[in-house]
C-alpha cells in the first residue's frame, strides 16, 4: 500500500473513532492532537510530507486506548504499535 493511500485510511480510521481530521496550511510548525469545544480534533500540516502527516496521525492515535477495539487494515497495524498474534 502506498504512503498517500495509507494516509487516507488513517485518516478514515480516525474519523470512526470520533476525531475530526483538519488539514490545514501549517507552514511546518507542527499539527496534531488537541481537543476543544468538547471535541476531538487531529490537525494535519499540508506542508508536510505524506509520510510525515501520516506520522502525526499515527502518534495522535496511538494514545487513544479505543484504537484496540477497532478493526484495522493490517498495513495501519505496525504504524499505531499494534502487534499481530502469531
Amino acid at each position: 500500500m502506498h504512503t498517500v493511500e495509507m494516509r487516507e485510511r488513517m485518516i478514515r480510521v480516525a474519523e470512526e473513532l470520533g476525531y475530526s481530521v483538519r488539514q490545514e496550511w501549517l507552514g511546518g510548525a507542527g499539527g496534531g492532537l488537541c481537543e476543544f469545544g468538547g471535541r476531538r480534533h487531529i490537525f494535519l500540516d499540508l506542508a508536510l510530507s505524506a509520510v510525515e502527516q501520516l506520522d502525526q496521525l499515527a502518534a495522535a492515535l496511538q494514545q487513544d486506548p479505543a484504537i484496540h477495539s477497532i478493526r484495522l487494515p493490517l498495513p495501519l497495524q505496525p504504524l499505531l504499535g499494534i502487534r499481530r498474534a502469531a
